[in-house]
């Protein structure tokens, strides 16, 4: 497996990855599945400050059945990207990641690779602190995290809902350096 920028030949492959997450999950906000247009706008604003990886595998042994596929025929495992924290100057050095594993590769180190990898991406770039904001049940992505070396800085209660459920969202952060 490699990982490299992500392309918008992409596009279809991180829906296919993403949108089983909007339809049956509260891992992400989003209410409505996305469109390939879509995806390749948000593919496009990734090309430059705030990037998007993907996870690659190098082989069909490395993909396992039902792995999506981009244009290229490419096994796309997974994805993670860093996006501007928020949008006024003083936050410039501050960046919030997401990261997002096909179901049919997890549980083989794939998400820590991305995080790791992007981790490595943000410091490089003079990032000074990540935030990572979860949904509060999502014990996974919250260990993850703590394994990066995020640590816990707030719980913003019932903040979402979805699925007729009310979601708390756990906020952690890393500082990176510089």
């Amino acid at each position: 497996m490699h990982i490299r920028l992500v392309s918008t030949a992409d596009a279809d492959a991180l829906l296919a990855i993403y949108n089983p997450e909007v339809i049956e999950t509260v891992v992400t906000f989003d209410l409505v599945p996305g469109v390939t247009q879509d995806m390749v706008t948000w593919i496009e604003s990734h090309l430059g400050a705030h990037p998007a990886i993907v996870a690659v595998a190098d082989s069909d042994d490395e993909a396992p059945e039902g792995t999506p596929r981009n244009r290229e025929g490419d096994a796309i495992l997974g994805y993670a990207s860093i996006r501007e924290f928020r949008d006024r100057p003083a936050y410039a050095t501050t960046v919030e990641n997401s990261v997002y594993v096909a179901r049919s590769a997890r549980g083989r180190g794939i998400a820590r690779l991305l995080m790791d990898e992007l981790i490595a991406m943000a410091t490089d770039a003079g990032f000074h602190s990540m935030i990572a904001r979860i949904v509060g049940d999502n014990e996974h992505s919250i260990k993850l995290h703590e394994a990066c070396g995020f640590e816990l800085v707030g719980i913003e209660r019932e903040v979402g809902r979805k699925h007729g459920r009310w979601l708390n969202v756990v906020e952690m952060q890393r500082l990176l350096g510089s």
